[in-house]
């Protein structure tokens, strides 16, 4: 049995909270193991939150941002990170995973998100050039990157949705540096997923792939995010 931790803040009106559970069962079964999830809001990681996500093998942190508490967001993120758990960040989990990598292990203090502070000095998540939601989209991807291998290809294309605020690219080379790599790129070289080089799985993707669910479409990186706790 995996044991998976949803943080967010659910909303039966979200497609993705709905397609979420079901992606969850459709990788799971597909190779054979049982999955057992729980919502975790995120004001409840506010505090002590070492002990509330000790028991789970892996975190997801699922889109509908802004969230209830940014803070309660951003500290399971870091446990994951911290702790080697397998994570996985999906449209506002991938704008919160970033923010948390670039406060906490760069050091950037500062560094926040357009749709919570519009008037932040240090803008990391800044909206996107165009409203990109809902369409089809190719993606290129590293060649040597973990996401590359996941997929079997350099070149993806996802038709699941893609948030409205991202990457401000000006701030990409500190994360670069400092081993968040830029694995997935758009027809316009932005940014569109990121992996965590020293980590066994560490993945945000500014699309939802959970949302592949809804054909009955097993997704790599789902099936992926949930093999990597064996490993």
């Amino acid at each position: 049995m995996i044991r998976v931790g949803l943080i967010g803040d659910y909303d039966q009106e979200v497609k993705a909270h709905i397609a979420i559970p079901q992606s969850l069962e459709l990788a799971a079964n597909d190779f054979g193991y049982q999955v057992h999830f729980e919502w975790i809001a995120t004001p409840s990681l506010e505090q002590d939150f070492e002990q509330k996500l000790g028991n789970y093998q892996a975190l997801w942190t699922v889109p509908a941002s802004p969230y209830a508490s940014m803070q309660g967001a951003l500290n399971g993120i870091r446990f994951a990170r911290e702790h080697q758990i397998p994570f996985l960040g999906t449209c506002g989990g991938f704008q919160h995973m970033i923010i948390e990598f670039a406060r906490n292990q760069i050091g950037l203090s500062d560094a926040d998100h357009a749709e919570e502070k519009p008037a932040a000095s240090f803008m990391l998540v800044a909206p996107l050039t165009c409203s990109v939601s809902e369409k089809t989209h190719t993606f290129r991807l590293a060649p040597e990157s973990k996401v590359a291998a996941i997929y079997g290809k350099d070149e993806i294309t996802e038709q699941y949705g893609i948030c409205n605020y991202g990457l401000n690219p000006e701030f990409a080379p500190l994360l670069e540096q400092a081993g968040m790599r830029s694995v997935g790129v758009d027809e316009k070289g932005e940014t569109r997923i990121m992996e965590l080089e020293q980590h066994r799985f560490f993945v945000g993707t500014l699309f939802q792939p959970e949302r592949s669910a809804f054909n009955k479409i097993v997704h790599p990186l789902i099936k992926a995010f949930l093999q990597s706790t064996m490993e």
